[in-house]
């Protein structure tokens, strides 16, 4: 089991040492490395994903090659393409890793009989699931209304270990805007 994922349920369930082995020895670790897909557009997202370290990135890729961003997920966070797990149909997005990152991975029947084992893992997944909700939304509203300084003061304050490891490029496409719109934004709160 990843010593990571130990820490994470540790700090987020009270789970017995024997529970959280068994969740963790179900999972099968997967290392990936910088710009390496975990799940490629056309394929079946087959597994639940725990990020133990490191960072991905959920993205579609348009006609002219340009990446458009959905979300970034860094450590101690879960990740999957929903509507392709759940329906069992091909991924419209990548998922792919922005720097070396390490994963557990669980099975869709796996993760499903954990749940029906586990009512604590169920409650924390249900906590999970709703957060992601409101954080969606949040992001749905800002990026429709939100000015391009509030874009950017969001995603300060949602991911801000992020901004010393992501290129301006990606964090440009996640908020939607042109790399000089950025930078011009960052350079007039340095001079604030």
């Amino acid at each position: 089991m990843h010593p990571e994922f130990e820490k994470y349920l540790i700090a987020n369930t009270s789970l017995t040492e024997d529970i959280i082995r068994n969740i963790g020895n179900t999972a099968t670790i997967k290392t990936l490395r910088r710009n390496e897909l975990l799940l490629q557009a056309g394929d079946i997202c087959r597994h639940k994903v725990f990020i133990a370290k490191g960072l991905l990135r959920m993205y579609s890729t348009d006609a002219n090659g340009n990446e458009h961003i959905v979300q970034f997920s860094p450590e101690h966070t879960w990740t999957l393409d929903v509507e392709s797990y759940d329906k069992e149909t091909p991924s419209l997005i990548n998922i792919g890793a922005t720097e070396p990152t390490e994963v557990l991975l669980w099975t869709k029947d796996d993760f499903n009989r954990l749940l029906n084992e586990i009512p604590e893992l169920r409650k924390l997944s249900q906590q999970i699931i709703s957060r992601n909700i409101y954080y969606s939304r949040q992001r749905i509203l800002t990026t429709l209304s939100g000015t391009p300084e509030e874009k950017y003061d969001d995603f300060i304050q949602r991911f801000p270990n992020l901004l010393s490891r992501l290129p301006l490029r990606m964090i440009a496409s996640y908020l939607g805007m042109s790399i000089k719109t950025l930078t011009r934004i960052r350079h007039t709160q340095l001079h604030r």
